[in-house]
């Protein structure tokens, strides 16, 4: 028997045990990544088809590991090809990251055969996804803009919103010709905003804005 007859023989074997169940499985947790996806997502702009590909890479994913492991022929050739594969695209949330490598990892498991654990998996790990992503923070930041005419007015300011938050950081302070940007960073009590209507009421200030802050705030 020749190396050839081997890889037939393996070929032939693995292609006779293939079954429609392994595909249909993994197009079942693709279905259920893109649920738990579009459920936890809380960025600026959903994108419906990011979380079509996620289901598209679990499946993608099985069918190459499915394929990969059939021959070892087969298996040198899409390491070619995938070899020369490159992606560009900016993942700008990190929680994609996390669906990403969850899709191709469910796809490598349910490709090598091991469909309990697959399954199992992605059920633990779409419960820890909705549980702690969906969780409701009390200690949200938040980011106060504030535009002052002079220093006294900027002291007067401070001092309301020290007086109004639970906690209060200056990120950063512009002084222009039209008077003082003040941009601090604050940490509400129990979630109420009434100390922006204090500090818009403060004579001297022209603008106060409060936003969310996501942690991406560049001074």
């Amino acid at each position: 028997m020749t190396f050839n007859d081997i890889f037939k023989s393996s070929f032939l074997e693995k292609t006779s045990s293939f079954s429609i169940i392994d595909t249909l499985i993994a197009f079942a947790l693709g279905l259920f990544i893109f649920y738990v996806y579009k459920k936890t997502f809380n960025g600026v702009i959903y994108s419906a088809n990011f979380g079509v590909s996620l289901m598209a890479m679990t499946l993608i994913t099985t069918l190459v590991i499915l394929a990969v492991t059939s021959n070892v022929i087969l298996s040198l050739g899409m390491v070619g090809a995938l070899s020369i594969v490159r992606f560009r695209t900016a993942i700008k949330e990190p929680l994609d990251i996390a669906f990403l490598f969850w899709s191709i990892a469910a796809g490598i498991v349910l490709g090598a055969g091991l469909i309990p654990l697959a399954v199992i998996g992605s059920i633990f790990i779409g419960v820890l996804m909705v549980v702690f992503v969906n969780r409701k923070s009390k200690d949200t930041p938040y980011i106060l803009v504030v535009d002052c005419n002079n220093d006294e007015v900027e002291r007067r300011v401070v001092k309301t919103v020290s007086d109004g938050v639970k906690k209060h950081m200056v990120k950063s302070k512009t002084i222009s010709m039209d008077g003082i940007e003040l941009t601090l960073e604050v940490r509400l009590n129990e979630m109420t905003t009434d100390f922006v209507n204090k500090i818009s009421n403060v004579e001297g200030v022209s603008r106060a804005v409060l936003v969310s802050y996501n942690g991406e705030y560049m001074s």
